[in-house]
């Protein structure tokens, strides 16, 4: 999973105005690096004029995902991933980038300010830091610690029917569970024992 680009944008009614931008080129050649940024500053302009005002799209070209995120107020935010950057994490982080730049560039800027004249450099930061979505997102470390566990456990159980432990013994031998629970394993293992496949 990679992050290659962060940009900000103004989406006015005859232009798109590029206001802040930032780029992960590490895993291009030094020799391609300037002509990549180019192209993926131009993709962000492509793909803001393409989107609807107040709304979010995602476009698929190869390998790579542009995430973006049009606001009512015409302020773009948009994210260049590769296939695998999970979805929701990327518009999370347009979510949080647009809301910070509001509170730190004044509106009446957007449509005319070039980069140059823009003073927000956290763009790199975010870019770093979200590079791994589970570190940055805290539903994305939320599930994979759940996945996780799914697979302890499920290695756990396997590991005790491998000593010969049958679960339907382990069941009856429990004094921590009640009667009704016990009873409704029964009738779980009997339900199920019509879908064995011999």
């Amino acid at each position: 999973m990679k992050l290659y680009c962060i940009a900000v944008l103004h989406k006015g009614e005859t232009k798109v105005n590029p206001l802040a931008s930032a780029h992960e080129l590490s895993s291009f050649g030094y020799f391609q690096r300037s002509s990549v940024k180019e192209f993926m500053d131009f993709t962000c302009k492509i793909v803001a004029e393409r989107t609807m005002v107040g709304s979010r799209a995602s476009v698929k070209e190869h390998e790579y995902i542009c995430h973006v995120y049009v606001r009512s107020d015409c302020l773009t935010g948009l994210v260049i991933a590769d296939h695998e950057y999970p979805q929701r994490v990327a518009h999370t982080l347009i979510n949080k980038v647009l809301e910070e730049f509001t509170g730190k560039v004044p509106k009446s800027q957007w449509p005319t300010a070039n980069q140059s004249r823009i003073v927000y450099g956290e763009l790199s930061g975010y870019l770093q830091k979200y590079q791994d979505p589970k570190q940055a997102d805290s539903m994305t470390k939320i599930q994979s610690e759940l996945d996780e566990t799914k697979i302890i456990l499920y290695d756990t159980i396997e590991k005790i029917l491998e000593r010969g432990e049958k679960l339907e013994d382990m069941v009856d031998k429990s004094d921590s569970l009640g009667k009704q629970a016990k009873a409704l394993f029964q009738v779980a293992r009997k339900t199920n024992s019509c879908c064995v496949i011999l």
